[in-house]
């Protein structure tokens, strides 16, 4: 299997991984493998399926027109994006990569085909460069969750290079991986850690993973201490921090010396809460695996270094990530972890088996503890649709990351209870969520078309 860690957690801004950071890595590879642009006089994107469906919910206009501009998810200012965009659509006109400008208004040259859909994925979208001759150079890519993205005809999983060192415990199934390790007496951590070592040292692949927890926290603090409305027309109300406040003076209060049972359990959905208030406002997130479960993770980390008492917190997140990323990998290849195409049990529910996974992993739980706690994760989320309301990353997407959370954490201490031993294997809980995901049909993933998405709407406008 050809991934590394920071496949899964890419750092990025939201609202959508698939529907926003994909998009804007797309449309700048469509210019850098397009060659010179000195002849190009005009540009035009087309966005079919689920990202014209819910793209505009999903900023997707404003993250092709960014990845045109040379912009990239990790390095994109976050609080400049809204100036950047209206002073391109004032001055009528794009600076293809930074530098080649060319006439662009977005109600012309951004298509949008809510009824077609390409051939490879829901989430397709098609670019072309118009030449000076007459020319034209036309590409398509497909977004597929996560922030991957694919030119058509591309493997879905990529293949590894055939000079490329091989990794030390190659493995495309949890048996594979399980087996490694009783062969080989390492943990899943310490198998992740010695593949990696393939692409990066060792002082850079702890660095890195460094890096992805500190945003991590940094969101989940920037969450709680920002309040407001939500973009996007809906109005919904930023709760985490003042959700924090109320529980930081009732814990401070005289009248309540001493924590009560469910306290952390209560904080960790506040975490996921407002990592995910973070995203739907466009904020700097980290993708874990995506952007709509971008919650889970965060918050369950955060229990694990606050709430745990480890006495290796630095070891024991660097050891959560790896492990997380593990699970991650298995159903990316196996399944998918796309909304638009097999739910949110593709999202939230790969994110609580992910979460669940490494808070195992961090806290010293066997490898078969840990294959447990990822199964039970993804059991307890199969079947779940994505119908977001209005197209936005908001309602239920923000709940949905408490509850996984709170999921993830009961998975693990349900594993972490057992001697590793159960009826259903990861391997065949994956299988079932790739399966139910193509039975599903296509209004329940991320098109908006139904489920919650279309009750709601329906009921308010009949009460107006």
């Amino acid at each position: 299997m050809d991934m590394s860690v920071f496949d899964l957690f890419k750092i990025g801004i939201g609202p959508s991984s698939s529907h926003t950071v994909g998009p804007m890595v797309a449309a700048r590879r469509f210019l850098l493998e397009a060659g010179p642009l000195d002849q190009v006089v005009g540009v035009d994107a087309a966005l079919y399926g689920s990202l014209a469906l819910t793209g505009v919910g999903h900023a997707t206009d404003k993250a092709v027109i960014l990845g045109l501009m040379g912009q990239t998810p990790q390095d994109v200012p976050p609080d400049e994006v809204d100036a950047m965009l209206a002073a391109a659509e004032a001055a009528g006109e794009l600076a293809l990569l930074g530098a080649h400008k060319v006439p662009f208004k977005a109600a012309i040259n951004l298509l949008w085909h809510k009824s077609e859909s390409l051939p490879e994925h829901p989430n397709g979208m098609r670019f072309t460069l118009r030449l000076a001759d007459g020319t034209r150079i036309d590409k398509v890519y497909y977004s597929i969750g996560g922030g991957f993205i694919r030119e058509a005809g591309e493997a879905a999983i990529p293949t590894q290079p055939a000079d490329a060192a091989p990794v030390a415990f190659p493995f495309d199934t949890m048996e594979q991986l399980l087996a490694h390790g009783r062969a080989s007496g390492l943990s899943i951590p310490e198998m992740l850690r010695a593949n990696e070592h393939v692409r990066r040292s060792e002082a850079q692949l702890n660095e890195g993973l460094d890096r992805i927890w500190h945003v991590m926290r940094d969101c989940i603090a920037h969450g709680l201490d920002t309040t407001g409305n939500l973009p996007g027309g809906l109005n919904v109300k930023r709760r985490a921090a003042k959700l924090w406040r109320q529980a930081q003076d009732a814990k401070a209060s005289p009248s309540r010396a001493n924590d009560l049972p469910h306290d952390a359990v209560h904080l960790v959905s506040l975490y996921a809460m407002a990592v995910n208030e973070e995203n739907a406002a466009g904020g700097r997130v980290v993708t874990a695996p995506t952007n709509g479960a971008a919650g889970i993770i965060p918050a369950v980390l955060r229990y694990y270094a606050h709430d745990c008492h480890p006495s290796d917190p630095v070891g024991g997140v660097r050891r959560f990530l790896l492990t997380a990323a593990a699970i991650g990998m298995l159903c990316k290849r196996n399944a998918s972890i796309s909304g638009a195409e097999v739910g949110c049990q593709g999202e939230v529910g790969v994110a609580c088996a992910m979460a669940a996974a490494g808070l195992v992993a961090a806290l010293g739980g066997s490898n078969e503890q840990i294959e447990n706690a990822a199964e039970i994760g993804i059991e307890h989320h199969l079947g779940m649709t994505c119908d977001p309301i209005g197209g936005l990353v908001q309602i239920p997407c923000i709940e949905r990351n408490g509850m996984g959370a709170v999921k993830a954490i009961t998975a693990a201490s349900l594993a972490l209870n057992g001697d590793g031993t159960h009826f259903v294997s990861l391997d065949e809980v994956i299988e079932t969520m790739r399966q139910t995901g193509a039975d599903m049909q296509d209004k329940y993933k991320e098109t908006s078309l139904g489920g919650l998405a279309v009750h709601v709407i329906t009921v308010n406008h009949a009460a107006c």
